[in-house]
């Protein structure tokens, strides 16, 4: 009997960590059918892997994909990136639990956290649904094409039972941490991951206060961990307030108490080489405690893209005025004209760009973005702009007309201490990516992290190898989310796989595009060298673009 498909020739890494070995890997229905040398056995079709690796698919830790996928089911710019599995619901901005009542303040608080529009989000949605059980329901008939994983958000949550107050420092009743408690319990019977908060003082609704959540005390947390296991047992997802570290690690420990495992953002503040030696002893005091905390960490410095596309580098009156305009053309047109031009160095003179010059970086004029992290080769802009003589603004005025407008600069709003973020990076309880996909798509698209990781840290800086990295955007990564036979490449297991070409490995540069919902903007990323992704054994992508097949579930059982 013909399996479905064989790819042959491949050199195997099959998430263990071990070396890769040359094998073929047959395909039967939604699962691996065989592995090793099946030069005696017949497909349905065959792909030729010679010279490329095999690998499982890569399941990204962190991302916003949770109203994306209502216009977007091929996930994009994740599944480009050889992403089979996406965790969604990070950060505790969800759009379950709700009533009617409640959707468009989940829609707008979603839009002041995560730059993704409301407008976009409410129409969308079918919002079918009021407890999160029911949202997983409306986004499996959506028919993604990746696996989907959903924490349900302590904002939604919160605001649910607690309504106005929950926005405050205000601690529930009793019977609202009660009714919270039961919610989560419940969320885990009906398929929830886990939970998922934020405290980090920059996420605000529209008004200026803090999302739900963010002041809670820490025996809410509690509260809500203890109904998790009582059902079953559950991730809890954070994003922190790191001006205060010993309060927030404070708060993982006694959820992790619980025994429940735990999930946070982390990353290194200018401080850089202390913060990794705090987090160090943090990690190996909580693995001799016997509980399980990790942490996703962005691979890249970065915050915001400006340039002619979307965010000018300038806030000022004459900069506004371009920023209106339609579109890069229209933009770049105006600011070839000599008047214009003088008038928009003239203003960024007076102003300055909005964020430190020494902060913003250049992505270059090339195919591929210069995300350089290296301190030996990077120049800011502001060291580029005194080699030459000029203001800061001037030289990237002079950029984007040499560019015709493209180019883009990177403004370094988080781990700016690179050193400090490779030795994070090098922790055993960090995992490299927190891409965000889905959110701040009008700011940035780093949905690139597994791409770049393997391009810039593995095969470039060599910080890691190679089996190292797909280690930990397989097995590892699933392991944090408790996916059942997924993340290796095993006989029986299901068919994540991807198959690309290391050395062609690259991430493209950057595009802006208007494919939301009412023709709103975001900023997307491919990729080269990718020959295939498969997600249940159906090919998803190849060569860098979608086939059409959306055969990805929303997975609702995992091992705790």
């Amino acid at each position: 009997m013909a399996h479905d498909l064989i790819i042959r020739n491949g050199l195997v890494l099959d998430g263990s960590g071990d070396d890769a070995v040359r094998a073929d890997v047959a395909v039967d229905g939604d699962r691996i059918g065989a592995i090793g040398d099946l030069s005696d056995e017949t497909a349905n079709s065959e792909l030729d892997a010679s010279g490329k690796y095999v690998t499982p698919g890569f399941v990204d830790l962190h991302t916003h994909l949770d109203a994306q996928v209502g216009w977007d089911p091929l996930l994009t710019s994740t599944s480009w990136h050889g992403v089979t599995t996406v965790l969604t619901g990070n950060c505790g901005v969800t759009f379950a639990p709700v009533s009617p009542d409640n959707r468009e303040f989940l829609a707008e608080m979603m839009e002041s956290v995560e730059d993704i529009p409301a407008e976009a989000i409410l129409e969308g949605l079918p919002w079918t649904w009021n407890t999160f059980g029911e949202y997983l329901d409306a986004v499996q008939s959506l028919r993604p094409a990746l696996n989907m994983v959903g924490l349900m958000g302590h904002c939604a949550t919160r605001y649910h039972v607690m309504g106005e107050r929950s926005l405050s420092d205000e601690s529930p009743t009793e019977a609202e941490a009660g009714e919270m408690a039961d919610l989560a319990g419940q969320a885990i019977v009906d398929g929830a991951a886990g939970f998922s908060t934020s405290r980090i003082l920059l996420h605000k609704v529209p008004d200026g206060r803090y999302v739900p959540g963010t002041l809670a005390p820490i025996d809410e947390y509690v509260t809500i961990a203890e109904a998790m296991e009582a059902a079953g047992g559950g991730l809890f997802q954070a994003v922190l307030d790191m001006t205060r570290p010993a309060h927030e690690l404070g708060l993982l420990e006694s959820v992790a108490q619980t025994g429940t495992d735990v999930l946070f953002s982390g990353g290194v503040g200018d401080g850089g080489l202390d913060s990794v030696e705090r987090m160090a002893r943090f990690f190996a005091a909580r693995k001799e405690a016997g509980q399980k905390i990790t942490s996703v960490c962005q691979s890249r410095p970065g915050g915001v893209l400006v340039g002619l596309r979307q965010l000018m580098p300038v806030f000022s009156p004459a900069w506004q005025v371009l920023s209106e305009m339609p579109d890069t053309a229209q933009r770049y047109a105006a600011l070839s004209d000599n008047e214009t031009r003088t008038a928009l160095i003239s203003e960024g003179i007076d102003v300055g760009t909005w964020y430190d010059a020494a902060h913003i970086y250049p992505l270059g004029q090339d195919e591929v973005p210069n995300y350089s992290v290296d301190d030996a080769t990077r120049r800011s802009v502001a060291d580029l702009a005194t080699d030459a003589g000029v203001h800061p603004v001037e030289f990237i005025v002079d950029r984007l007309l040499q560019s015709e407008g493209r180019e883009l600069f990177n403004i370094w709003f988080f781990n700016r201490n690179t050193e400090g973020l490779a030795g994070f990076l090098s922790l055993d309880n960090v995992l490299p990516g927190l891409g965000d996909s889905g959110a701040h798509v009008g700011q940035i698209c780093d949905a690139d992290a597994t791409t770049f990781t393997l391009n810039y840290w593995t095969r470039e800086r060599e910080h890691f190898t190679l089996p190292e990295t797909i280690r930990m955007f397989t097995s590892q990564s699933a392991e944090v989310l408790g996916l059942q036979q997924r993340g290796r490449i095993e006989t029986g297991w299901y068919a994540d796989l991807n198959v690309f070409d290391y050395e062609r490995l690259q991430t493209r540069y950057p595009d802006y595009v208007h494919d939301f919902p009412g023709g709103k903007g975001r900023f997307i990323v491919q990729s080269d060298g990718y020959a295939a992704t498969l997600v249940n054994g159906e090919v998803v992508v190849e060569d860098g673009q979608h086939t059409g097949a959306r055969p990805g579930t929303v997975l609702r059982s995992f091992d705790r």
